[in-house]
């Protein structure tokens, strides 16, 4: 298996956890259960998962009337693409000592 084969796989992954606990956090909220921290949402998103936290935001209409949220994703998102660019376009490079 390549390196990029797994990167796609953790993506995939992370980006189905994402959307799948926005969707809990909103089953949660709606029975008046114990809910998700915010601060996991966001984990999730940073770990690599923002796209599917975006997804499962406007899916379920959660979080969408917090405006950290509404920001803070899409602006993890963007930052996670500028990297990506970034890297792809400046080749890593091994130095050993």
């Amino acid at each position: 298996m390549t390196a990029m084969s797994l990167i796609i796989i953790y993506l995939s992954v992370v980006n189905i956890i994402g959307f799948g606990i926005m969707g809990i956090d909103k089953f949660k909220a709606k029975k008046g259960l114990w809910r998700i921290p915010e601060s996991t949402l966001f984990i999730i998103a940073i770990i690599g998962g923002s796209a599917g936290s975006i997804l499962g935001m406007y899916t379920f209409r959660h979080k969408t009337r917090h405006w950290y949220f509404v920001y803070g994703m899409p602006a993890i998102l963007i930052i996670q693409l500028l990297i990506v660019f970034l890297l792809s376009k400046a080749p890593l490079q091994f130095v050993f000592l």
